[in-house]
């Protein structure tokens, strides 16, 4: 199976992805990026390795220079890019596909992942007969891209290093053997923290459910408790997205990873810009922002469309509801690790726990359904579900999103199968859970 998207692409390891698709795509980049040299890095799945060289063997014969990173998160190769004199990157990663999967990001000259237009054009250069260039391209070793990554999250202006080094903060990671296991312990020890280290052997072999979700983090939450830890932080296995266990071992939900860094944010930066996220985020981002009277926007879903926004609008600070965290300032990309740095800096304001300050913080729950709508028109079902809730605020940039003062739910038709996805929030989960059920009934009627 092979997926092309506005993700890039992505399949299961010779079977959808193979290292023909793989070479195509590499010299459909090479047209695409202006001359210069291309950075490429991966996750720690073992089918990688071969990809990496194959793309490097690739842009070398078409003329290109490349920088290997290695093995490291997808954000420190858009940092890489960002900072460098590099006119793109490639990272080898399926996210939180299954490790018999592999794919293809690609990321700008500005560090940050094509848009849909682009994509499409760089989709309408694949299958030339590219001649091979008089001068070979060079392949470089980068190893010290990961430090240099951290080195900047240690600079941000508004994260005071000091004062969370002299807290000596406990922390357990479960990096699910993947492409933060170096990364992050390391941009923890960078912060004076004790770490207690679970699944940090870049191996590939993820050993639990590859999504930060809390059914997958009890093995950190065990080791939370046993360990004293004053938090948990289980990445994905390309390291863009993060979640948070407390003190308690109690697993908080990706949604609110974002919900403390911008809380952490507006608490030690003085900024009125606007926060943006998307349209699934949460409430609780509204309610921390709209308390220092900041605004937020709010975009279509993925990572590119919050980024676009962000630029247009000047934001400094956001991401997705998916553990998602972005900082202008670092690099307008999803990050773990500054989604780390900005948790250590909210809990070193206060000699709360993290479970104190969670209390603080505005509580809603979210729930996600699916239902299948096949042999129906998705658009129908829409405008039937509009109709049935006249009293909510409808947004239709996205599928459907139905608001109301305290709760909304957001119908999405899947782009791989016949399903429509329902996110619904309310203050409570039961809330939430009937605001789901009704439109299900409603798609099923």
């Amino acid at each position: 199976m092979l997926i092309e998207s506005i993700s890039g692409v992505r399949g299961t390891v010779g079977d959808g992805l193979t290292a023909e698709i793989v070479r195509d795509y590499a010299g459909a980049f090479h047209r695409f990026c202006p001359d210069g040299g291309i950075v490429i890095g991966r996750d720690s799945r073992p089918s990688g390795k071969e990809f990496v060289s194959d793309i490097t063997d690739r842009l070398k014969k078409l003329g290109r220079s490349v920088e290997d990173c290695g093995i490291v998160p997808t954000p420190t190769v858009q940092y890489t890019v960002e900072a460098g004199d590099a006119v793109g990157g490639i990272v080898v990663t399926a996210s939180h596909n299954p490790s018999e999967w592999n794919g293809l990001k690609f990321v700008g000259r500005d560090g940050c992942f094509l848009n849909g237009e682009e994509v499409e054009e760089l989709m309408s250069l694949k299958g030339a007969d590219l001649k091979a260039s008089e001068i070979s391209g060079e392949r470089i070793e980068d190893g010290s891209a990961i430090d240099r990554h951290i080195a900047k999250i240690c600079d941000v202006g508004w994260i005071d290093l000091k004062a969370i080094r002299n807290r000596c903060f406990r922390v357990a990671v479960d990096a699910v053997n993947g492409a933060a296991a170096e990364g992050l312990p390391k941009l923890l020890s960078a912060f004076g923290c004790e770490v207690v280290a679970i699944n940090c052997e870049p191996t590939g072999d993820f050993v639990r459910g590859t999504e930060p979700l809390p059914e997958n983090l009890g093995e950190l939450s065990r080791v939370v408790r046993e360990e004293s830890c004053h938090v948990g932080l289980a990445a994905d296995p390309d390291g863009d997205r993060l979640a948070i266990v407390d003190e308690n071992g109690r697993a908080i939900g990706e949604e609110y990873t974002l919900v403390l860094a911008v809380d952490s944010f507006l608490h030690s930066a003085d900024s009125s810009a606007p926060v943006v996220t998307n349209l699934s985020t949460t409430l609780a981002v509204e309610r921390v922002a709209g308390a220092r009277d900041i605004q937020v926007l709010r975009s279509a879903v993925g990572e590119i469309n919050v980024v676009e926004m962000m630029k247009a609008n000047g934001s400094l600070i956001g991401g997705e509801g998916n553990g998602g965290v972005i900082l202008t300032e670092v690099h307008l990309g999803r990050d773990s690790l500054v989604a780390a740095a900005a948790l250590l800096q909210r809990l070193s304001l206060t000699d709360d726990p993290l479970s104190g300050v969670m209390t603080a913080l505005p509580q809603f729950e979210i729930v996600k359904e699916r239902v299948s709508i096949e042999g129906i028109e998705a658009e129908i079902l829409f405008e039937k579900i509009a109709t049935s809730f006249d009293d909510a605020a409808a947004d239709e940039r996205d599928g459907l999103k139905l608001s109301w003062n305290d709760r909304w739910v957001h119908i999405r038709k899947s782009n791989t199968e016949p399903i429509l996805r329902i996110y619904a929030e309310a203050p409570t989960k039961g809330g939430a859970e009937t605001l789901a059920q009704d439109v299900k009934a409603i798609v099923n009627g």
